[in-house]
């Protein structure tokens, strides 16, 4: 029979490897924007969440602050590179004052979490106490990271258009959510069931409005002009509309 500790392994191994599609499903997103050179209504939101959680469980997974945590820091370091690359094409192609915004938000994020490391590493002297304080930090963060793009849920129902809340962010947040919530179940882990557990709830209820107004969504429209003959000196084209 698989022990404990094995099985909670393999889970958080099948774990790392949908957090990674979690942190990769953006990537539709940010190819419409770099195509577009605009951000239009794509909000930063999700991704300044996603950057501060990933910081924070990095730290969490440290030797210093809760030892055999190198599954936890693997995911969330690579998660910090990819968030980091989305919010850098964010910034190239957004308005000044969206620009400033997001700058402002993670300077805020940097000085927060510098200020919790130098107080947690100076203030708490026992790995018990730090999991503690990161663990409740972590918690938060993650619940915020889960529930950012319900920010969008009231643009969809004023809209009545899925177009600026992507499918795959929320599904694969509903898989990583699942395994994450079984990984921490499986040896209880508190900090890592809350959240997670959460997030199945929210990507749920993100799925279902999905579902609600995916068909009221408006589709594209593509202008295509056809050359048409008119006579030997004057040439004239015909657009019309069709649907992406």
């Amino acid at each position: 029979m698989v022990s404990a500790d094995v099985a909670r392994s393999i889970v958080g191994i099948v774990g790392n490897v949908i957090s990674f599609g979690l942190f990769l499903s953006p990537v539709p997103t940010f190819w419409g924007i770099f195509k577009k050179k605009d951000v239009e209504e794509f909000s930063p939101v999700p991704y300044l969440a996603t950057i501060f959680n990933c910081m924070l469980w990095v730290f969490y997974g440290l030797p210093l602050v809760h030892p055999n945590s190198t599954l936890v820091i693997t995911i969330n370091g690579v998660g910090l590179a990819i968030e980091a690359a989305y919010l850098i094409l964010f910034l190239v192609y957004a308005p000044n004052r969206k620009r400033l915004w997001v700058l402002a938000v993670l300077a805020l994020e940097a000085v927060l979490m510098a200020a919790l490391m130098l107080g947690v590493l100076l203030g708490a002297h026992t790995h018990d106490s730090r999991s503690m304080i990161v663990g409740i930090l972590c918690v938060i963060a993650n619940t915020c990271m889960y529930a950012a793009p319900l920010i969008v849920m009231k643009k969809v129902i004023k809209t009545k258009s899925v177009e600026y809340m992507p499918f795959y962010l929320s599904f694969v947040g509903l898989l990583n959510g699942g395994c994450w919530t079984a990984y921490a179940l499986i040896k209880f882990d508190l900090y890592i069931t809350i959240p997670n557990g959460l997030g199945v709830l929210f990507s749920v209820a993100q799925l279902i409005l999905y579902g609600c107004y995916y068909k009221s969504t408006p589709k594209k429209i593509k202008n295509v002009e056809l050359p048409t003959i008119a006579d030997k000196t004057v040439s004239t084209n015909v657009s019309i509309a069709v649907e992406k």
